[in-house]
């Protein structure tokens, strides 16, 4: 008899904010402030020369924009969020913008100053934008102070 069966039809955790897919992996690069922009950088490349797509991967910035992004946004905004809709090639955004920014395999955050608003808003942010893998660039203190674990 094909009767609905009580049992696995829901999530058995508590019902806190069920996420759809796994909690993306964590990993942190010790950087200051002043070297989280190219601590960043370096994850990127690694990321791009171990066969990771351009499109996969998002670059958020708690500080100062990233060059590519000012670069981008002299073009206007409708040119650089078509870059982003494109998901051709790597995106970089600000802090304050990257909640418009659409989930992405990998995201690559640059604990690079601004206020500690900034990272208190762009951690969270980026851990729900990352599909399978979250890079933190910053001070471990700070970051784990944010994502309220050690990471």
């Amino acid at each position: 008899m094909a009767v609905a069966k009580p049992g696995p039809s829901g999530p058995a955790a508590p019902a806190a904010s069920a996420p759809v897919a796994a909690t993306p992996q964590i990993q942190l690069i010790p950087a200051s402030p002043e070297g989280a922009l190219d601590a960043a950088e370096e994850a990127v490349d690694l990321l791009l020369d171990s066969g990771r797509a351009p499109g996969d991967v998002l670059v958020i910035t708690t500080g100062e924009q990233h060059p590519w992004a000012a670069h981008e946004l002299s073009f206007g905004e409708a040119s650089y969020w078509g870059q982003h809709d494109s998901g051709d090639d790597v995106f970089y955004a600000d802090a304050a913008v990257a909640g418009r920014a659409a989930v992405r395999p990998v995201v690559v955050v640059a604990v690079n100053g601004g206020p500690d608003t900034s990272a208190a808003d762009a951690l969270p942010l980026a851990l729900d934008r990352a599909g399978a893998l979250l890079i933190v660039c910053g001070d471990p203190q700070r970051i784990n102070s944010v994502l309220g674990a050690g990471v």
